[in-house]
């Protein structure tokens, strides 16, 4: 949830919101909803307030969690906070292709500070590395597109075996880390959910300039991946390599919205989207790509080739 959108802009209401917090903290989520109604009493726009109460009661196991979230989400029809991912997982929607462009850009705005030390020293964050390691015999690379670059975690494993790197991302906020790091040539804010023209990839830069892009731990805040692999297309030159993760559905079909609202694919899914968009699959590895919760995120990462 964006900080701008903690508070309710009523000071009592603010107070009763942190109790429910506090309560909320210790797990008496009933308690804490209760609160937050009566703060939503005194603010009825609250959007975010909404939003709490909604997960409030979710987690009380009460049914009226959806009430909450449909109000959150017209009062902030972007849905910045995600409220229809969170209705699909209460059974109270479909699962939507993609997230909310809106709540993955400000997800990753709140995030960047902390990005590199909480994925990296604190969940074992490992794909950049792992997924450099599959690339390397292929290189070096004249041009390399990294796609949700973030704070340039994948950018410094390659950066030595890359004439050119160029470096997009949702966020801002992310950008702007990367840039401090110096490893890029070209930085690019990009929404890989719209179409080659609306991008942001291709702004005054050219089509099939690239002979490797990458994408990592990108795609499982995408869901349905008809939109990135046209863009990919686009960007690679002939023979150019594709190197990409997404965490391992298993054989739950082709993709799943799961309770950290992202998105899980299975490996039938990719091979599916792969042979459609004429991809040679390269290889695919199986692998721990990170910890949550103290549990191991099992994902796999694939390297593909487009015909040359």
């Amino acid at each position: 949830m964006p900080p701008s959108q903690f508070s309710s802009g009523d000071a009592t209401a603010d107070r009763r919101a942190d109790y429910a917090r506090m309560l909320a903290e210790g797990a008496d989520f009933a308690a804490a909803a209760e609160l937050i109604e009566q703060a939503l009493e005194l603010t009825p726009d609250w959007a975010a307030g909404w939003f709490r109460l909604g997960e409030y009661r979710e987690k009380a196991g009460l049914g009226t969690a959806a009430e909450a979230y449909r109000q959150a989400l017209a009062l902030q029809p972007d849905d910045v906070f995600g409220a229809r991912l969170k209705l699909a997982l209460i059974g109270a929607e479909q699962t939507p292709d993609r997230p909310p462009s809106r709540y993955v850009e400000g997800l990753f705005d709140d995030y960047a500070d902390r990005f590199d030390t909480a994925l990296v020293e604190k969940l074992a964050y490992s794909v950049p590395g792992k997924l450099a390691t599959l690339v390397m015999p292929h290189g070096p690379f004249r041009n390399t597109v990294d796609l949700g670059c973030g704070t340039g975690l994948f950018g410094a494993e390659i950066r030595g075996r890359t004439e050119r790197l160029e470096g997009f991302d949702l966020s801002l906020n992310m950008l702007a880390k990367a840039q401090a790091k110096g490893l890029y040539d070209h930085l690019g804010q990009s929404d890989l959910s719209l179409t080659p023209a609306l991008s942001g990839l291709f702004d005054n830069l050219a089509n099939h300039r690239a002979d490797l892009v990458s994408a990592a731990d990108v795609l499982m805040y995408l869901g349905s991946l008809e939109t990135v692999f046209p863009l990919v297309l686009d960007l690679l030159s002939p023979g150019g390599l594709f190197a990409f993760s997404v965490e391992d559905a298993g054989e739950d079909g082709s993709f799943v919205l799961r309770d950290s609202l992202r998105y899980a694919h299975s490996e039938a899914y990719i091979r599916g989207r792969l042979s459609r968009f004429g991809l040679d699959l390269m290889k695919a590895e199986n692998t721990v790509i990170r910890m949550d919760a103290g549990k191991p995120i099992h994902g796999i990462l694939f390297l593909s080739r487009k015909p040359g």
